[in-house]
């Protein structure tokens, strides 16, 4: 009897508290509006994954097709993540540890693929491509239109992201260790290599992590520079505008949850990782 005495008053004492404390009024509507925007997105979700059968979205997930592009997106943004990472590590490192003229004109290039619309970052590779020096590298290697095209056009945005993560890491790390390994006889690279990038683990993980996830939902570069040819340069986002340009809402349906899902396992082994590291 006292523990639903103390369960209905409890409302009255919060209501008390919120009237008396300006820091838990604060505190309240700070995580009123939290809670709002969390809800929204798991209400998007799961509305999304009732409107069909569990049946009918394992029926169309068995396509041919779709299970092509399924291959083919955790491949290339597998090797977009690699490829970004591979870059993100020294650019990061330069802009975190070295002033030098026109620093604040290189930042801003560097983030111009973050802030453009993707399509136009597709339209520019295209446009790239058909110049003498673009036709020569095609030639050479295939970009357009291809395999290599999708892992192109992903890591054209993905590696932005993983620069603006890894240069974040690099400026919370102290440059004081890697100078005590210098003068204990180790040049800038070895420092970097056996000091530096050991302590920035955690964040070579989230930035391939970042570059990872953000290459799976990249659509518009995709479809302009690699196109959406089924069995061949078809990823998930373009499977989610293929199969909806014919009616096939299932299997939208399907591919799209089924892109959530893997998201979801990329985020949270991110922050996993970066934990126990």
């Amino acid at each position: 009897m006292s523990r639903l005495v103390k369960f209905l008053k409890a409302p009255w004492h919060f209501m008390l508290r919120l009237r008396r404390d300006p820091n838990a009024r604060f505190w309240f509507l700070i995580s009123l509006a939290t809670a709002g925007y969390v809800l929204f997105i798991v209400a998007m979700l799961v509305a999304t994954a009732v409107h069909s059968t569990p049946g009918d979205l394992l029926s169309a997930l068995q396509s041919r097709e779709i299970q092509h592009s399924i291959y083919l997106s955790l491949l290339t943004c597998s090797l977009t993540a690699l490829l970004s990472l591979l870059t993100a590590v020294p650019i990061g490192y330069l802009l975190a540890r070295r002033k030098f003229f026109g620093k604040a004109l290189v930042e801003s290039i560097l983030d111009i693929p973050i802030v453009l619309p993707p399509m136009v970052i597709g339209l520019c590779l295209l446009i790239l491509f058909q110049t003498r020096m673009g036709g020569f590298v095609d030639s050479v290697i295939p970009f357009t239109y291809t395999v290599f095209g999708v892992v192109l056009a992903q890591f054209v945005i993905g590696v932005a992201f993983a620069i603006r993560t890894m240069r974040g890491t690099f400026d919370q790390l102290s440059q004081r260790p890697e100078d005590v390994a210098m003068t204990l006889g180790c040049s800038r690279g070895g420092a970097l290599w056996r000091v530096t990038l050991p302590a920035a683990g955690k964040g070579m993980v989230a930035a391939a992590s970042v570059a990872w996830a953000r290459s799976l939902g990249e659509f518009g570069p995709v479809l302009v520079f690699a196109g959406a040819t089924r069995m061949k340069t078809e990823v998930l986002p373009t499977t989610v505008w293929l199969e909806l340009s014919v009616g096939n809402l299932e299997g939208a349906i399907g591919v799209s949850l089924l892109m959530v899902f893997f998201a979801m396992i990329v985020l949270v082994a991110m922050r996993m990782a970066g934990e126990r590291w």
